[in-house]
C-alpha cells in the first residue's frame, strides 16, 4: 500500500519536472522611472498614462521615463533519452545500490498469521458473567 502510494507520487513528481522543463513563457515588466508599474505573465501589460514615443518640439527632444522590459524563459525543445548501458560502470553501480537500499527501506512484508494452537487458556474459577448476571441480548 505504502509502496504503491510512493510510486504514484514519485511518478507525478517526475511528470511535473518534465512539464516545467519543457514549458516556455514570457514575463513583461513596465517601469515608469525607477518604479515598477505592472508585471504580466499570461495577460496583457497595463501601461501608465504617459505616451511611449518621444516628442520633438522645435529641436527639443523630451525623453520618456517609461520603459518596457521583456524576459523570455525558453524551455527545452528536445528531450534526450539515454540507455542504462550508456552510463559508466561506477554510475550504474551507484544507481543499483541506491535503488536496492530504497527497496529495502520501503518494502513491506505481509503480516503472518500467528496461530495459538499450543496456548491453553487459564482455568476459569468463577464465571463472572453469570455471577454478575451480564447477558448479551
Amino acid at each position: 500500500m505504502v509502496k504503491h502510494f510512493l510510486h504514484k507520487m514519485f511518478s507525478v513528481f517526475l511528470a511535473l519536472i518534465v512539464l516545467s522543463s519543457t514549458m516556455s513563457f514570457t514575463i513583461e515588466k513596465h517601469f515608469c522611472g525607477d518604479k515598477l508599474i505592472d508585471v504580466a505573465l499570461f495577460s496583457e501589460l497595463n501601461k501608465c498614462n504617459m505616451d511611449s514615443s518621444s516628442i520633438d518640439l522645435e529641436g527639443f527632444v523630451k525623453k520618456m521615463c517609461c520603459k518596457d522590459e521583456v524576459n523570455i524563459v525558453t524551455g527545452q525543445d528536445e528531450l534526450l533519452m539515454h540507455d542504462f548501458d550508456d552510463l559508466s560502470m561506477d554510475i550504474q553501480t551507484a544507481l543499483f545500490e541506491v535503488t536496492q537500499s530504497i527497496n529495502h527501506l520501503v518494502s513491506v512484508e505481509p503480516l503472518s498469521k500467528k496461530s495459538f494452537n499450543d496456548y491453553s487458556p487459564p482455568k476459569l474459577i468463577v464465571n463472572r458473567l453469570i455471577v454478575n448476571q451480564n447477558f448479551l441480548i
